[in-house]
């Protein structure tokens, strides 16, 4: 009996595995056929990888979308780890009577969608554009300011500080270190994989991130990839193997970010403190 109901559960998680696996395997065998293929349904490698990519660079300027996603994804990233570390440190840390009432009110905030800040948010960078240019309208600060730290990741690094050993930061200060340099040269380096997670969940959330740079970004020169996917499937008739290709391009370096730092990933979402 264990060994058929081992038998199942094998059989289940390979069945799960191929269902995951199959569209991104589906993806990859797209960006080799032609478009007719790919509409068709065809699952065998054919010849047009190389024809595709020419395509696509011929089309669009993909090079400077996939700097501007770059730019946005790391000022973003970095940006919210320190502001979202400090935050959750502070909440965790510091003990006050209006410290939960300000933490729920952050964590109520989580239940707004964003579909209803969309209209304040733009009226307000509409009129920053009046006053201030450089993080207005149609540039790379509009995208980042709205983003760069979410009440998640606040909650995310509090929970993880509730396992920090506290003593550590006693004897920081005890050794003379501000809180500052107690933040920056013992919770920092002890909290590594805390962050590789933070850092794997924002970049990627950056770096798909579709509706809000849709509506502040104008300009073509100013457009991040997901914007020039868009653009690439909006025609009269898409080339399928275009467009796939594009996307391939466009998921290895959430994919490189996440390989990389897979490890820390798994420790961090546990709560583990290294």
């Amino acid at each position: 009996m264990p060994k058929l109901k081992r038998a199942f559960a094998y059989a289940f998680l390979i069945i799960a595995a191929v269902v995951s696996i199959f569209p991104f395997l589906w993806m990859l065998v797209s960006t080799t056929n032609k478009s007719v293929d790919v509409t068709k349904g065809r699952l065998l490698p054919g010849g047009e990888l190389a024809g595709n990519v020419k395509r696509l660079l011929d089309t669009v300027d993909l090079v400077p979308a996939l700097l501007n996603s770059a730019k946005i994804s790391i000022t973003t990233t970095a940006l919210a780890l320190l502001i979202g570390s400090l935050a959750g440190y502070g909440f965790e840390i510091y003990r006050s009577r209006a410290k939960d009432i300000v933490f729920n009110i952050l964590l109520l905030s989580m239940m707004i969608p964003f579909a209803a800040l969309m209209v304040p948010l733009y009226r307000m960078f509409a009129t920053l554009s009046q006053h201030a240019p450089g993080i207005g309208i149609d540039t790379a600060a509009s995208v980042v300011l709205p983003t760069m730290t979410t009440a998640f990741l606040i909650f995310f690094f509090r929970q993880s500080t509730k396992m920090f050993p506290k003593d550590m930061l006693e004897a920081g200060r005890m050794d003379g270190l501000s809180e500052l340099g107690v933040f920056f040269r013992i919770y920092v380096p002890t909290m590594k994989t805390t962050y590789a997670a933070a850092a794997i969940i924002t970049f990627m959330s950056s770096w798909n991130n579709y509706l809000w740079p849709l509506i502040v970004l104008q300009s073509e020169e100013n457009k991040t990839i997901p914007l020039l996917i868009s653009n690439l499937g909006s025609g009269y008739s898409p080339d399928y193997g275009v467009i796939m290709t594009a996307i391939v391009i466009a998921t290895l370096p959430t994919a490189l970010v996440f390989f990389l730092m897979q490890k820390h990933f798994v420790a961090g979402m546990i709560g583990s403190v290294k």
